[in-house]
């Protein structure tokens, strides 16, 4: 089942960057274990992010990590 979200203005750029990372997950015997982060300059290339957001945009991806292994864990 979808679910629509609103993507306030000031967190697009991290949801862009999140949503290239989709097919970016590391799998261990017990499901996901998070990003693989090598994959993160390229990411943050394809969305033409600049530099300067980089550290911040690592960040919040983090955080929307963080919720989704905790999300994917329930199910």
């Amino acid at each position: 089942m979808a679910t629509s979200v609103e993507i306030w203005p000031d967190n697009y750029q991290a949801y862009l960057l999140f949503c290239t990372m989709d097919t970016q997950w590391r799998i261990g015997m017990s499901g996901p274990t998070g990003l693989d982060y090598a994959a993160l300059p390229m990411a943050l290339r394809m969305i033409a992010a600049p530099r300067t957001d980089w550290q911040q945009l690592m960040a919040d991806v983090r955080v929307m990590e963080s919720a989704a292994l905790h999300a994917m864990r329930k199910e």
